[in-house]
């Protein structure tokens, strides 16, 4: 089994709800590609690139698969589509209802037309490693050979970029960051 990372992400509701609903349900959906070892609180974050959208809902998971990178970034496309996930052509980083992004693969480096891993932006995106830094803040980004939280502290993101939110949702049935502390 592969320990894998799924950044999600999303900024209109889907036939789940709204974004912390859909990020949610979106769960439920990856617990049937493995287990869930952990998962971040949500955030509410800056869109990056098209500004011109509401801020989105992001979160991190750890994922157990036994699924191969390709085959695990098949599914995880299939559940952005059942949650209603459009990919509009010339329209990048767009508004969406979902987003599941392969973040890491074990310590997997993979160079392949459809897929790059680690991902190729991890390391600039505040979205990504302020929840990650949250689930796993020692994991080994394996490319650059620096954890987790040292790529988080080398970013240098705006105080209202990245904002811890409060869902009932998305902590239904797990234990939540505020209830561990």
């Amino acid at each position: 089994m592969a320990l894998t990372y799924i950044g999600m992400g999303g900024n209109q509701a889907s036939a789940a709800g709204d974004p912390a609903a859909t990020l949610a349900a979106a769960a439920e959906a990856l617990a049937q590609l493995g287990r869930i070892a952990a998962r971040s609180s949500l955030y509410s974050t800056e869109p990056v690139g098209y500004a011109d959208q509401p801020r989105f809902v992001n979160a991190v998971v750890a994922l157990e698969t036994e699924l191969a990178p390709l085959a695990l970034l098949a599914a995880l496309q299939r559940i952005e589509q059942e949650f209603g996930r459009r990919r509009i052509a010339g329209l990048r980083n767009g508004p969406r209802t979902l987003d599941l992004d392969l973040l890491l693969y074990g310590d997997a480096i993979l160079d392949e037309p459809d897929l790059v891993l680690p991902h190729p932006r991890l390391h600039e995106r505040a979205f990504v490693l302020v929840p990650l830094a949250e689930i796993a803040p020692t994991l080994v980004e394996p490319r650059s050979g620096r954890t987790v939280a040292a790529l988080l502290a080398a970013l240098h993101a705006e105080s209202d970029a990245v904002v811890p939110l409060a869902s009932t949702l998305w902590c239904a049935g797990l234990t939540c960051r505020a209830d561990r502390a």
